[in-house]
């Protein structure tokens, strides 16, 4: 006699698991794949937040409760296996630019991070984003991963040593011998050999090989105490939480602040929720991407708590694909993100005795992949070519993804017009253009 079928437990329900082949040890597998694939972000975003004044210990936790709290939503709301941290790109582009170049506090620049979120949840709610993914040119929007990268890989040299100032030359190479920069190549070689060979968590093994080698070595500290390794309290957010200057970013004038932010989030995370949903086989026949609406609004919640909790902005991440090629599918896979996530803040005393320059070959290796995409731009004509071109190299040179937005724009509407291709051009790309064009004379 035929045994009748169990009948579906809550989380096989609510998940949806029999309707999408998998089953909970399944998603549960690939939950803690994905973890593995992002944790370095625990290591990696407290120190570039650190760089821009923002206090370490806050910036940990602050790090860790986004990334949780954002990846549950994700993964309870849309259903989808996707894990969201504070992304790459964004933290330098705060860290550097923003704090660094512009001189703004820190608070402030989480007030443009709030008023970014605000915009792209509009943008959401309103179906605009769409018209504004269909008015930039394919080219552009390859190239500003790129140049993003560029950008990402120029802050990891510097932080490594293997890059300095130089009066004459603006950069040259800095001291190789020097006992950190060689640390920081040996994590360099180290993590991009893990890479080569496939291995899970390459960046995330790179950063405690090196740093376990740094303290065996003398040069980063060594635990004394359990209390060094494991939290007695969860860490707090109490230096930065609800810290944001909204009245100071408004007064400041940010447009091409919020602008930048607001685009490098849009196109990220639309770049990779097409290619995780793809891969995850959530896009109906119609080629319409299932819970697109809700994913993006919990990207767009997740970037306005992100400003509260003191972190720069939170996006979906392209580690993901580890778990959804170990065979998730719904939102079960990122709720064990979340879960492994909440874990890691009893250890996150850890965290902080990593040095930066065991960091700081992720970078560089995190903008090595981005450069992928540069196969795919087209630089046969020339007024696709030019822009491209000029996004790209004016991000790492002017140390702004922003000046590398409005180049890359600017120059696509003009060389475009003046070449007889003015149909090319969108009206939605000229009004940018003239925009982005506003802002560099009242910045000169």
């Amino acid at each position: 006699m035929q045994k009748a079928a169990m009948p579906p437990n809550f989380v096989e329900r609510f998940f949806r698991l029999r309707e999408k082949g998998t089953t909970v040890r399944t998603e549960v597998i690939a939950g803690v794949t994905t973890f593995i694939a992002l944790a370095y972000i625990m290591f990696v975003n407290p120190n570039i937040l650190a760089d821009a004044g923002i206090p370490k210990e806050a910036a940990v936790a602050s790090t860790i409760w986004i990334a949780g709290l954002s990846t549950l939503v994700m993964g309870v709301y849309a259903n989808y296996p996707v894990a969201m941290a504070p992304g790459m790109g964004l933290n330098a582009f705060f860290a550097y630019y923003v704090c660094g170049v512009l001189g703004l506090h820190w608070t402030v620049a989480l007030g443009a991070v709030f008023f970014s979120g605000l915009f792209f949840l509009i943008l959401t709610v309103s179906h605009i984003r769409q018209a504004i993914i269909r008015a930039v040119p394919k080219n552009l929007r390859q190239s500003i991963g790129v140049g993003i990268g560029l950008f990402i890989a120029f802050v990891g040299l510097k932080g490594t040593g293997l890059i300095v100032a130089d009066p004459a030359t603006f950069i040259t190479l800095g001291h190789v011998t020097k006992p950190e920069t060689a640390l920081s190549l040996f994590s360099l070689v180290f993590t991009g050999v893990l890479m080569a060979r496939d291995i899970q968590g390459a960046i995330l093994i790179g950063i405690i090989v090196t740093t376990l080698l740094s303290m065996v070595l003398g040069y980063a500290p060594v635990p004394h105490a359990i209390s060094d390794v494991i939290s007695t309290s969860i860490p707090h957010m109490g230096d930065t939480f609800g810290k944001l200057d909204i009245a100071g970013a408004w007064n400041y004038g940010i447009f091409s602040i919020i602008f930048t932010f607001t685009v490098v989030e849009l196109f990220d995370n639309m770049g990779t929720l097409i290619g995780l949903t793809s891969k995850a086989k959530l896009v109906n026949k119609n080629g319409e991407i299932e819970n697109l609406d809700r994913a993006l609004t919990t990207d767009a919640v997740g970037t306005v708590a992100s400003s509260v909790f003191g972190t720069s902005t939170v996006t979906s991440y392209i580690e993901s694909a580890a778990g959804v090629a170990a065979g998730g599918k719904t939102g079960l896979t990122a709720v064990t993100v979340a879960v492994l996530f909440f874990i890691s803040l009893l250890f996150a005393p850890i965290i902080g005795l990593v040095p930066g320059y065991a960091t700081a070959p992720s970078l560089i290796l995190v903008g090595a992949l981005m450069m992928g995409e540069v196969g795919k731009i087209e630089f046969a004509d020339f007024t696709d070519g030019l822009p491209a071109f000029l996004t790209i190299i004016m991000m790492p040179l002017t140390s702004s993804i922003a000046n590398g937005f409005a180049f890359g724009f600017i120059s696509y509407a003009f060389i475009k017009t003046l070449a007889g291709k003015a149909r090319e051009v969108s009206w939605i790309m000229w009004l940018v253009s003239i925009a982005f064009l506003v802002n560099l004379f009242l910045r000169s």
